[in-house]
Parts: C-alpha cells; sequence; structure tokens
C-alpha cells in the first residue's frame, strides 16, 4: 500500500485486486485520475438532492401537528446541521481510500458480513425510490394535462406517467455514475432559480413577506405544544439524511480532498434543506391568502397559478429535482449494496436495475399517503436501523483504527477483515441490541393510524429518539466488546 505523493488526503494500493471475488470495476477503489469532484461538484450534489418535493413539504408535516413557521425551519435546521456529523465523518474514509460504503463496511463487519448493513441501506434506499418516483410521475401527469387536453380522458394515465418515469430513471442508471455527475452539476443552479421564483411570486402576489409568513398560523391544524412534538420532529430530520450519513463514501471517493468534501457538504445541505422547506413554507402561505386554502402540494399549485406554457415549465423543474435526489441518494448506494453481494454477477448497473424494480414492489403510493404516518413510521423507523450502523462505521473507523485502513486487505476473502467466515460477530451483536429498545415503540407507530401513539409509554418515547438511541448504544457497545485495531 503507498500513499500517494501528491497529498495526504490519499491512498492507493498497489498490487493488483481484480482476482478477487470481492473485487469489481465498480467495487475497486477510485484512482487517482477519477477523483475530480471538486467544493462545487459535491455542494450541487447536494443541491439537487435537497432541492425536492418531500424537502418543500417537510416544514408542512410539522406545523400540521401543532409547530409554527419558525419551529418547523429552527427543527429543520438542527436535525440537518446534527446529521451533518457523521456525515463528514464517514465521508474521510471515502476520499482518503477512494472506496464505496458497502467495502467500508468490510472493515468493521467482515468482508462477507458488510453484506448486513449494505442490504438494510439498500432496502430504505429502494423504499425512497419509488416514493421519489411516484412524486416525479404526478408532476409529469400534471405536465400532459396542461399540454394534451384529453390526456385525463385517458384510462389509467397516472400509471402511464408512473411507467414513463419510471423508464427514463433506468435510462439514466444504464449510464452509470458519470451521467449522474454531469445532471447533478447542471440541474443545481435551475433548482435554485426555479425556488427562488417561485418565492419571488409568493412575496408578491401574497402582500409581502411579512403578511404571507402571519398567515402561515392558518397552517397549524394541531394544538400540541413544541417540546411535545420536538423529539420525534427532531428524530425525523435527522433520519431524512440518515440514510446518506452512511453511504457518502459512495459519492466522496471521487473527491479531489478532505477539504472539497467537508466544505461542499457544508455549504450544501442544512443550507439548501433550511431555504427549500422555508420557500415551501412561505408558498403554500401565500395560498392561504390567494387562494383561500392552504395548497401543500407544489404540482397542484402549479395547475392552478398559470397558463399551459407556466405549467409546463414548472412542471418540467419539479421533474428535474425527482430525478437529481432519486439518481443520487435512491440509486447509487443501493446499485453498490447490491453489486457487493456478488461482485462478479453484479455490476453498478444491475444493481441500480435491481432497485428500480423493487422500488415499485414497495408501493410507494402507500408510504407516502399519509404525511403523519411518514414521519413518525417511515423516517424514525428507518432511522433507527442508520443510526446503528452509523455508530458502528464511526467507532471502528475513527476510534479503533484511527482512520488507518489496510485498502488492499478490504478486497482479500482470507485477509485481516476475514474474521470469523468473513463476519466479525461482534459488529453484529452491537447491532442488533443497539436496535432492540427501540423494536416496541416502532411496532406501536406502526399499528396506530398516524404512527403517533395517543398515550406514550417510555418504550414509546424511546422510539422517538430512534437515531440517537441506536447511534449511541451501537457506538458504546462496539468500542466495548471491539478490542482496537492496528488497522
Amino acid at each position: 500500500m503507498t500513499t500517494s505523493t501528491a497529498t495526504r488526503d490519499f491512498v492507493e494500493v498497489s498490487e493488483d485486486l481484480s482476482g478477487s471475488p470481492l473485487w469489481n470495476p465498480d467495487l475497486a477503489p477510485t484512482p487517482l485520475s477519477r477523483r475530480t469532484w471538486s467544493t462545487y461538484h459535491i455542494a450541487a450534489l447536494w443541491i439537487g438532492m435537497a432541492v425536492v418535493i418531500t424537502t418543500y413539504t417537510l416544514a408542512s408535516g410539522l406545523m400540521q401537528q401543532g409547530m409554527s413557521w419558525w419551529q418547523a425551519m429552527l427543527t429543520i435546521l438542527l436535525g440537518n446541521t446534527i446529521v451533518l456529523v457523521p456525515m463528514i465523518l464517514n465521508a474521510h474514509a471515502g476520499t482518503k481510500y477512494g472506496v464505496s460504503f458497502p467495502v467500508l463496511c468490510r472493515a468493521s463487519f467482515g468482508v462477507k458480513g458488510a453484506n448486513i448493513p449494505a442490504m438494510l441501506r439498500a432496502i430504505v434506499a429502494c423504499g425512497w425510490f419509488g416514493i421519489q418516483t411516484w412524486i416525479g410521475a404526478l408532476a409529469l401527469h400534471t405536465l400532459f394535462a396542461a399540454a394534451w387536453p384529453t390526456w385525463g380522458s385517458l384510462p389509467g394515465n397516472i400509471w402511464i406517467a408512473f411507467a414513463i418515469f419510471w423508464i427514463v430513471q433506468v435510462a439514466i442508471i444504464i449510464r452509470g455514475l458519470e451521467g449522474i455527475k454531469i445532471l447533478e452539476a447542471w440541474s443545481a443552479p435551475l433548482l435554485l432559480s426555479g425556488g427562488v421564483l417561485l418565492l419571488g411570486w409568493a412575496i408578491l402576489r401574497g402582500g409581502g413577506l411579512g403578511h404571507i409568513l402571519s398567515e402561515s398560523t392558518r397552517l397549524q391544524t394541531a394544538e400540541v405544544p413544541f417540546w411535545q412534538l420536538f423529539p420525534a420532529a427532531l428524530t425525523a430530520n435527522v433520519g431524512y439524511w440518515a440514510t446518506l450519513s452512511l453511504n457518502i463514501p459512495d459519492f466522496t471517493r471521487y473527491a479531489r480532498s478532505q477539504r472539497s468534501q467537508a466544505l461542499g457538504q457544508v455549504f450544501g445541505l442544512p443550507t439548501t434543506m433550511t431555504l427549500f422547506a422555508f420557500i415551501g413554507v412561505a408558498v403554500t402561505s401565500a395560498t392561504i391568502v390567494l387562494f383561500g386554502e392552504a395548497i401543500w402540494d407544489p404540482i397542484a399549485l402549479i395547475a392552478r397559478i398559470g397558463s399551459p406554457a407556466v405549467i409546463i415549465f414548472g412542471a418540467l423543474i419539479v421533474m428535474v429535482a425527482q430525478l437529481t435526489t432519486n439518481m443520487a441518494a435512491n440509486v447509487v448506494s443501493p446499485a453498490n449494496d447490491f453489486s457487493s453481494l456478488s461482485p462478479r454477477r453484479i455490476s453498478y448497473v444491475t444493481g441500480g436495475l435491481i432497485t428500480a424494480v423493487i422500488g415499485i414492489v414497495m408501493m410507494p403510493w402507500k408510504l407516502y399517503a399519509d404525511a403523519a404516518a411518514y414521519i413518525f413510521t417511515w423516517l424514525i423507523g428507518y432511522s433507527s436501523l442508520m443510526g446503528a450502523i452509523g455508530g458502528i462505521l464511526i467507532a471502528d473507523y475513527w476510534v479503533l483504527r484511527g482512520r488507518e485502513l489496510s485498502l488492499a486487505d478490504l478486497f482479500k476473502v482470507n485477509g485481516r477483515y476475514g474474521y470469523s467466515n468473513g463476519v466479525n460477530p461482534r459488529a453484529v451483536i452491537a447491532l442488533v441490541v443497539s436496535i432492540l429498545p427501540v423494536v416496541p415503540g416502532f411496532i406501536r407507530a406502526a399499528t396506530t393510524p398516524g404512527g403517533q401513539v395517543a398515550d406514550p409509554t417510555f418504550l414509546d418515547t424511546l422510539y422517538t429518539y430512534a437515531w440517537f438511541v441506536t447511534f449511541s448504544l451501537s457506538f458504546a457497545i462496539y468500542l466495548a466488546i471491539m478490542p482496537r485495531q492496528r488497522t
């Protein structure tokens, strides 16, 4: 193993690993020649992923539960600032060693055991892929209805739109990761411009920013004390990107330096999430002034505010937003994760196609149907899994190994990460034990309409802090039972 003479940020492997059953061209460490992503590319990646309808409506779910607009904004900002910490920490290994998330997991879980966290992450991504595809299909449906008057009478029109949008994404998947880099770089300015234009429309037509924000109090459809809502709301906002806090090495393996990946994420994540959620609140408040009702769905709003040309332009921006988020957040990781199951048989493209199929099977129209269940069951529920995995990865890489890995051994069946038949039982124990305390609360939330339990017990309260609980427990348990490692 040799360190690049160009910068201490990079480590390269000197031996040929292509004969390993754990290797394929997509999982192989990124060569220096392909580590070209600048601060702008990383920031653009986050802008492309954050500017999406689920971000636009994120504050609405909190306000419908009883928060004010500024309380919702504060919660969103705090949640994204918190999740930024494990995001940057896990990104470090990707940049230094040029490895993806499932390969990094081999150091702590073992070369075979790494498939456990990889599959947990992949299934969550498939669910998100389906949700974003469904929303994109709704935008396409709106576009067709504006451009083609007879579209509305066409039998099964929404399902046709869903199929078309799904096929477009499959075409992008086939082009590989470079196509995603280009898509994100070009779309980021367009998405930001579209959001600013929508905010400008709201301010001008709604009588000024102060007036429309005063109307936001009418968006609160419940009277629940802030501190009663805050724990679950904060956990949901951490959970929103808890998935990416694990697989961020899938992208930072292409970064030019640690500085590029860190600054790109700082500039791109919390700022964009908070700004776009604020746009959602401001614009929706303006709809109360203009239409006498709150229109949370930007697709429905676009259909109300303009000519066919405006509707088509707005729907195109929405579809681009869905594409950029889905391709980066919900395809790259599961594609790599499925590939790691059988590197010799499953390529990145094949893994991406598997993701696209499972995303349909998970019936995303049901996952996204109820805003409260979406927050209290979907976001918080999977955050418990992501927190448990994240705690183990950070404890292993930053504490036990001091950021030092044997890059070559990550691709060796009988190397130092082989453990017991390829599985590190200590990591599995830490994972399972850390999740157990929040399982009863999850079951109660999943079986309660809307996900909110009327008379919460201690275990229900524990579940509202799911990510924090599982992250802390797995971090502590792993350090307690795992001996310190040389690399």
